[in-house]
């Protein structure tokens, strides 16, 4: 079908979906959402019962709507007229679930009983004390009518709804089996004949009974979500005038000031702006050890204040708060796909037609080597609706999304968000993993240990630091932030600068008293013509010592404040060295134990940096890590990347920066550090909220284990079918004389879907 685009400029919109009840439901959807004009891609996952498509703006929530209720299901997306948007999409899809839930509860409870009174009813020989009347085939039709008709309705809503899209589902087999059962003791019942009455009756019950239990399983799978949205506190107290007002917290807006007393939730995120306090972020971060915060400090909504009352202006509300973004980006992990589930969809869009026709065959294989007449078509009957019950796409649906819903909640509840399934699963392939050192290994707050003079003339370890400040009052590097803190605690006043620029991966220039100034590394001095060599002891000193070490320098030609690329004109002026300030950054409490553990995994570490050689080895030494890589500039860390990738290694990238963004990208699996940017956090497949090292360990045992449950679930499911299918077809009849009784097929079709949720639920309690 052409589709009519109005621009290139796609959208992603994520939306629940209620009514699916295996695999098949899910690949009919996406056929739908897919045929509507505008959309780019869909995807349904049947674990997390979310739809995700790409769409061109234009197409409205009515037009998707409208394409999946085509199908037969409901989608809840945007607001009704009547719910007047006072809840969310997950509040409405957590209600109709209830709805569900409660529904299908009363026809199990009803169908039980019914049921249960058929199959007693059918077997007066084996149930000597049932009274008469329930063995009359008439009261047996009557019984089991409303558990085909009312209890299994949903079954043959579905397969009309794929019939009407050219499609078969679980619900088909069942509806046409049960349905086969059913008719052919209909028929009995006037002309004579065996009734399986019982076998449709129990079949629905134990299908629904193996659904409820599926669906009260299924729940659990996103207490992660449930449990983040609770954190999120109910009011606030705001400032109005001279008064403080407790209000709802959907009144809030951005610059309201916002008082938190001891031990109540910070309501949403903003800036300390007076008091000090301590604050427990461990429900957002993973990061047990209660946080230290002043005047000028972030706070992080839901939250919670352990000490001191503080004022602080709300910066961001709604949607766009911190807990908002993970809420987000753990929905919309649990609703991707991971590559593994690419197999299994192959495999299911096939499955149930293949099934439809091995039932089909199972009829006439059986009927022909039986005897005829009424016994040959009781065995074939009982043999094809056994094939079509037993056959439970639903497992193999189930498999992955729902391990998947478990890891990544589970990692979210660690401080650990998971961007999407392939992230995951790649992060179980990490061959090579390469750790930026500035704020990742290091805890990126440098402080300033050295500031030796150079010049022999007037200059004093002040005035080096007094211009070296000055020029980095426009930086925003960390280095630079040592440099200030230092001048401030020695209470130096700073001048004023002109001509600023800040010259990647070398420094930082600017005008100060009609003079040039230059404060950076070697390659600096040497591209402005500055003579450092009489200082190369010094320098190489502290740099064995693990320290950064910044050179100062000016250049005598007044003219050249006229700006650097005036240099070219006097080269015969040699540029002076006037000072070295030298700044060291302690490593992360634990980097040494995490290096040692990933060495003995078997992935190869790496370190890459901006420091020279000489620095970088003595932190790499420190660390543990053997194999460095030292002058990098911030726009060669991607192409350094790239270059691993080309020995078919899986890389993964941890760092921070904006600088980073490009390798993180550029990695098989970026770990952003949440203390780092948001373009950094935005680039990378997984995001550390915490600033514990060991949580890159923790990321890479998550995905291990997540992907250990995955194919544990797949190895049942794909199990279970090729064992079973045969059995239901009759295959051990010749050997033992056995033969799969339809009702125990629905038994154990409905426990493989169960043992499939249930497996994925254990994820809660494996420690990583």
């Amino acid at each position: 079908m052409e589709k009519s685009l109005s621009n290139n400029k796609f959208v992603k919109k994520s939306f629940p979906i209620v009514g699916m009840h295996c695999a098949s439901c899910a690949k009919l959807i996406e056929r739908k959402l897919t045929g509507t004009p505008g959309v780019l891609s869909a995807s349904v996952n049947y674990g997390s019962e979310q739809a995700s498509v790409d769409l061109d703006p234009t197409v409205t929530d009515e037009q998707l709507a409208k394409s999946v209720e085509e199908a037969g299901y409901k989608a809840i997306i945007g607001q009704s007229i009547e719910d007047k948007g006072q809840r969310t999409p997950e509040e409405i899809k957590e209600e109709e679930k209830k709805k569900e839930l409660k529904s299908l509860k009363n026809k199990v409870i009803l169908s039980s009983i019914l049921s249960a009174l058929v199959f007693v009813g059918s077997f007066p020989e084996w149930f000597t004390f049932v009274p008469r009347f329930l063995t009359n085939p008439y009261a047996l039709l009557l019984l089991s009518t409303p558990v085909q008709f009312w209890a299994g309705w949903g079954f043959y809503q579905a397969t009309w709804s794929g019939l009407r899209n050219r499609t078969a589902s679980m619900d088909t087999l069942i509806a046409i089996g049960t349905s086969a059962a059913f008719g052919y003791s209909l028929i009995s019942v006037f002309f004579g004949g065996h009734m399986y009455f019982d076998t449709a009756a129990v079949i629905i019950t134990l299908i629904l009974l193996g659904r409820f239990l599926e669906a009260k399983a299924k729940a659990h799978t996103s207490d992660a979500i449930k449990k983040l949205l609770g954190l999120q506190a109910k009011t606030a107290r705001v400032k109005r005038g001279s008064k403080e007002i407790d209000i709802p917290i959907e009144e809030v807006v951005v610059g309201d000031l916002i008082r938190v007393r001891p031990g109540e939730k910070v309501p949403t995120d903003g800036v300390i702006v007076e008091g000090i306090s301590s604050i427990d972020e461990s429900m957002v971060t993973g990061e047990s050890i209660p946080v230290d915060k002043k005047a000028g400090d972030n706070v992080i909504g839901a939250t919670i204040n352990k000490s001191g009352s503080f004022i602080f202006k709300a910066t961001k509300i709604g949607n766009d708060t911190m807990l908002a973004q993970i809420v987000k980006m753990v929905a919309e992990a649990q609703s991707s796909r991971a590559p593994i589930q690419r197999l299994v969809d192959v495999i299911s869009s096939y499955f149930v037609p293949a099934v439809l026709m091995m039932a089909v065959a199972t009829f006439v294989i059986w009927y022909v080597i039986t005897p005829s007449g009424v016994e040959g078509i009781s065995y074939a009957l009982s043999n094809m609706i056994a094939v079509l019950i037993i056959a439970c796409p639903c497992a193999m649906g189930l498999a992955t999304p729902t391990a998947i819903m478990v890891g990544t909640g589970k990692g979210a509840e660690k401080g650990i968000l998971i961007k999407d399934a392939e992230a995951l699963e790649t992060a179980n392939k990490v061959k090579t993993i390469i750790f930026d050192k500035t704020g990742t290994l290091t805890e990126g707050k440098p402080k300033v240990t050295d500031v030796i003079k150079v010049d022999s003339g007037q200059w004093t370890v002040d005035s080096v630091l007094r211009v070296a400040a000055s020029l980095e009052k426009g930086s925003e590097h960390a280095l630079g932030e040592a440099i200030l803190k230092k001048a401030e605690e020695e209470k130096i006043v700073f001048k004023k600068v002109g001509s600023f620029q800040a010259i990647p991966g070398h420094g930082i220039e600017g005008n100060i008293d009609g003079k040039r100034y230059f404060l950076g590394n070697r390659a600096l001095m040497e591209k402005e013509g500055v003579e450092y060599k009489n200082s190369e002891n010094q320098i190489a000193k502290l740099e064995e010592e693990g320290k950064t070490v910044m050179l100062l320098a000016t250049v005598s030609h007044p003219e050249l404040v006229l700006g650097s690329k005036m240099l070219k004109k006097f080269q015969h002026d040699k540029g002076v060295v006037l000072g070295i300030i030298a700044v060291a950054d302690t490593l992360k409490i634990g980097v040494e134990e995490v290096i040692k553990r990933l060495s003995e995994k078997g992935i190869e570490v790496w370190m890459i940096t901006g420091d020279n050689e000489r620095t970088a080895k003595a932190i790499s030494e420190e660390a543990g890590i053997k194999n460095v890589m030292a002058g990098v500039l911030p726009d060669q860390k991607a192409e350094k990347v790239k270059e691993f990738k080309h020995r078919s290694l899986t890389i993964a990238f941890v760092g921070d920066g904006v600088n980073d963004a490009p390798a993180l990208a550029a990695s098989d699996v970026g770990i952003a550090m949440g203390t780092g940017t948001d373009v950094a956090i935005e680039s990378a497949g997984i995001t550390l909220l915490n600033r514990d090292i060991h949580s890159v360990l923790t990321a890479l045992n998550l995905s291990r284990v997540t992907l250990s449950v995955i194919k544990q679930n797949l190895f049942w499911a794909f199990g279970y079918n090729i064992v079973l299918i045969p059995v239901a077809m009759g295959i051990l009849y010749p050997f033992f004389g056995w033969l799969l009784n339809p009702a125990l097929a629905a038994f154990a079709m409905a426990a493989s879907s169960i043992s499939v949720v249930t497996n994925s639920l254990r994820l809660k309690k494996v420690k990583i």
